[in-house]
């Protein structure tokens, strides 16, 4: 008999505070269903009071993702909860995360208050979020540095407050695990009220140590992780959701734990939101990096080929890692694609077969085989683009060689208006980058720039992410193509249409405020 330990996942929240640029609306709606394929238990999806944007993303999702309780996060102040609650309001199921810090150093030189004042704001906060939600969490911020006995009285009156879940953060990522272990067990054994509430753990991996230091909170009682897909986060990262659900998976005999975590789920969730969010996975990352089942050793290899589990203590198919063996031409119809996508685990809700077969037979005639990873990459972009966009890319021709200067004639449709431009430069991609300037008078730095292969081979399609920077903010464009030109004008031209978007929304907060 196993006990159950929550998967309390917070890529859209923590997770996304670590990015360069910040998620689009659609960005979080996609990602978010892929989490929730993932049968998390809660999902921390924004800080509603931060932004508008934000607020609307929350409400969105609220809205339209099944399954996990969805979670926002507030300060223990009313604007906050406020701002959650009414976030939350179309969920299914909803939960508030509220917090304050309780260590001496923060309550000292961030908050300049004391322990009572920030556990009198911790219970009336609490109060608060339950006229919106049953479901209430609370933490103690940098509790791995708070006094076990203070740690003790806020706890309690969180819970005499109305608080079904309290998460004890290691905020700084600063505890060993028998440290934290020792805090978890001492709750439990002085807290009065502790069988009211559930233990969480949110662990930062500042000094590689937040998968360990959850598994020993879980050890020691605590019955839910707050973790991130690929260990994303502040700093250094989370706890990797993937590296804690799958040694609760491997390891339940010894452990008497698990959690209801799809690990067939796993791989897909890992490439998206490393894509999307533009941070690559280190290949030799546990469970989802490149080399994660790859095996260079003969004496590997050969142990491999004689009996699996002689070097592999669980299988690719665990974790939907796919095997890419089914090749596609411009030969196979609609329905060998959907059927193939099917047993990747996409519904056909997740995209348009229309725009989906037109880039597929367009990909298939420039590359000749189109693999799995190619339709995951095409399902991502297709899904990106919009043919509501008022910048759109109609063509793009460049030339280049080493004894002369590149030159590129760049075609765009901009607000329904065609136009075109030409320009020289060191390179076709700069050559390319000026004619787009030169045609939409936008002065956009670009502050990176990063060029990778989605496969494997010559035949590889190029991704292009850069991260540009317009009026003190920054925006991230990615682009996908056969011809790393036209993948570096796509990722440019999707800058563009994002600024549009927040240009448009900029205005029309003026146009409220004027009535």
């Amino acid at each position: 008999m196993s006990d159950k330990i929550w998967i309390f996942d917070t890529t859209l929240r923590d997770g996304e505070q670590a990015l360069k640029a910040s998620l689009t609306e659609d960005d979080k709606i996609q990602l978010a269903h892929a989490i929730s394929r993932l049968n998390v238990d809660v999902m921390e999806v924004g800080f509603p009071v931060s932004s508008p944007a934000d607020f609307r993303a929350v409400e969105r999702i609220a809205r339209e993702v099944k399954g996990p309780a969805i979670c926002g996060l507030a300060r223990a102040v009313e604007k906050d909860i406020e701002a959650c609650g009414l976030a939350l309001r179309p969920a299914e199921k909803s939960r508030i995360h509220t917090f304050i810090a309780t260590s001496p150093l923060h309550l000292e030189h961030k908050l300049r208050m004391s322990l009572d004042d920030a556990t009198a704001m911790a219970v009336r906060s609490i109060k608060q979020a339950r006229h919106y939600t049953d479901d209430v969490e609370f933490s103690c911020e940098d509790a791995g540095r708070t006094p076990h006995a203070d740690l003790c009285r806020i706890v309690e009156a969180a819970i005499n407050a109305g608080a079904s879940t309290i998460n004890l953060p290691d905020t700084v990522g600063y505890v060993t695990p028998d440290e934290y272990a020792a805090m978890i067990t001492h709750l439990m054994n002085n807290v009065p009220n502790i069988d009211k509430a559930r233990l969480s753990v949110h662990c930062h991996n500042d000094l590689g140590l937040a998968v360990a230091n959850s598994i020993a909170a879980v050890q020691a009682g605590a019955r839910q992780i707050e973790c991130t897909v690929n260990g994303i986060g502040e700093r250094a990262g989370n706890c990797s959701l993937e590296e804690v659900s799958m040694i609760l998976k491997m390891r339940e005999d010894h452990l008497k734990l698990h959690t209801d975590i799809v690990s067939e789920e796993i791989y897909r969730a890992s490439r998206q939101i490393s894509q999307i969010c533009n941070m690559p996975v280190q290949p030799n990352k546990a469970i989802v990096g490149e080399n994660a089942f790859a095996h260079s050793s003969g004496i590997h290899q050969d142990g491999v080929l004689k009996a699996q589990n002689t070097y592999e203590i669980m299988s690719p198919e665990t974790v939907g890692v796919p095997n890419n063996q089914l090749n596609m031409t411009s030969r196979s119809g609609r329905h060998v694609i959907q059927h193939r996508l099917s047993e990747l685990g996409y519904q056909p809700e997740d995209y348009d077969m229309d725009s989906l077969y037109e880039s597929f037979l367009a990909l298939a005639d420039q590359k000749g085989t189109v693999y799995d990873y190619d339709l995951e990459a095409m399902i991502y972009f297709n899904n990106q683009s919009n043919e509501s966009d008022f910048y759109q890319l109609s063509f793009v021709h460049s030339t280049s060689n080493s004894q002369s200067v590149a030159s590129s004639s760049v075609g765009m449709t901009i607000g329904g208006k065609e136009m075109t431009e030409a320009a020289t430069g060191n390179g076709p991609v700069e050559a390319s980058f000026k004619a787009i300037k030169r045609m939409t008078n936008m002065d956009i730095e670009i502050i990176e720039y990063n060029l990778d292969a989605t496969g494997q081979g010559e035949a590889s399609l190029g991704q292009v992410d850069i991260i540009a920077k317009f009026d003190g903010r920054q925006y991230h464009g990615a682009g996908l193509a056969a011809d790393i030109v036209e993948a570096s004008v796509r990722a440019l031209i999707r800058v563009h249409n994002l600024i549009h978007r927040a240009q448009q929304v900029s205005d029309l907060k003026l146009q409220r405020k004027a009535v």
